[in-house]
């Protein structure tokens, strides 16, 4: 800032442009710089320069050549400095609570997961979420929190934060996390539904890096899908796009918690497989199979089988999204490549050929901690505006 003036100059803003680009993103090299600003590289290598002066970035050693470096030698990478800040992240799962302790960069310092049923008591895990976030503070010396994110698994009204469904989520309907959590933290609090929560952690340190247009499925007790549109979350009119789980396979009888049949996590969640697997394997508890641990042929053609219905609707959206990957989360996402190969087989098969062929088809890169990872990345995002 000029101090006879009072304006910021325009290296300043050119400054301060380069670090908003290079905090927001992980990994960035000097020619993505330039690519995504437009300056010359010159003035993006002066501004790189005093940022690390300054302290507020950081930069790696040499990287084999990628995304970014151009066609010379390969380029350092650039990541912000975190600073004291922290945040508080929760993952509000079906049958599973995580929270999590995040810094202003959306990166996770520590987290605990513990089992409870969050569909049928949502003021015990909110009481619980807060508990534990009190105990991952006293076990890391943090004395306040700047923000929290959360996601949740059910519709959240995008205007005023309501959950607004009687069927999947019915305990929870008629409630504004954002307030409950406001009440008991005391702290800024910011809420979504959890697959778009997993799509934002995939989309900033997992398997949708380098894609700006990608689906990501988080397939667990429930089947919901989160949109990413050019590098940004795509969440529909009313915060409801990805409600997937409820799109109905014709000719299926199994009944749904929303009342129809044929929905689709009511034909491919995790208790619908575990309960197939359970007649194959009557040794094993269906309440508590570990799908990545199976590798017979019996089950592996169960989740291939699953892998393939779920891969007939994705057909679908990927014709009318046309997205470069589908990155499939959750518990199933994380059962291994039968699964995946079945989503694959079925996206070659109905899909168009121009589409189909351009689509990826992985597992999350993170695994079932997208989530969580989301909920970082979200209160990190929050933190610094």
């Amino acid at each position: 800032m000029s101090p006879s003036t009072g304006r910021t100059s325009l290296r300043d803003r050119t400054r301060d442009e380069v670090f908003a680009l290079i905090r927001d993103h992980r990994d960035l090299t000097r020619s993505a710089l330039v690519e995504l600003t437009g300056l010359p590289s010159s003035t993006v290598g002066h501004a790189v320069a005093r940022l690390l002066t300054e302290g507020r970035i950081s930069e790696s050693a040499l990287v084999a050549k990628g995304r970014g470096s151009g066609s010379g030698r390969p380029g350092s990478i650039l990541n912000a400095v975190p600073t004291g800040t922290r945040t508080g992240a929760i993952d509000f799962g079906h049958r599973h609570l995580t929270v999590g302790l995040g810094d202003d960069t959306g990166a996770l310092v520590d987290q605990i997961t513990i089992p409870v049923n969050v569909d049928l008591s949502p003021t015990r895990g909110l009481d619980e979420s807060v508990r534990l976030l009190e105990e991952l503070c006293a076990r890391n010396g943090v004395t306040s929190l700047s923000c929290v994110a959360a996601g949740v698994p059910g519709p959240i009204e995008d205007a005023t934060g309501l959950v607004c469904s009687t069927t999947t989520l019915s305990n929870w309907a008629g409630m504004f996390p954002v307030q409950e959590l406001e009440r008991r933290l005391g702290v800024p609090a910011v809420v979504g539904n959890d697959a778009s929560v997993g799509a934002l952690g995939e989309l900033h340190r997992g398997a949708g890096r380098g894609h700006r247009d990608f689906l990501y499925i988080k397939a667990s007790h429930g089947i919901g899908a989160g949109l990413v549109v050019n590098g940004q979350l795509y969440q529909g009119g009313s915060g409801f796009a990805g409600e997937i789980g409820h799109i109905i396979i014709a000719g299926r009888p199994e009944l749904c918690r929303c009342g129809n049949r044929g929905c689709l996590e009511a034909v491919i969640s995790v208790p619908s497989v575990r309960e197939q697997l359970s007649h194959t394997h009557p040794h094993l508890d269906p309440e508590t199979i570990d799908l990545a641990t199976l590798d017979d042929p019996i089950s592996a053609r169960i989740l291939n089988e699953a892998g393939r219905s779920l891969g007939a609707v994705l057909a679908g959206l990927c014709d009318l999204f046309n997205p470069t990957a589908l990155i499939i989360g959750g518990e199933l996402g994380s059962s291994g490549k039968p699964l995946i190969d079945g989503v694959r087989a079925s996206v070659n098969r109905f899909a168009q050929p121009a589409t189909s062929g351009a689509v990826q088809v992985m597992s999350a890169g993170l695994g079932r901690r997208a989530e969580i990872v989301g909920a970082a990345q979200l209160a990190g995002i929050h933190a610094r505006a």
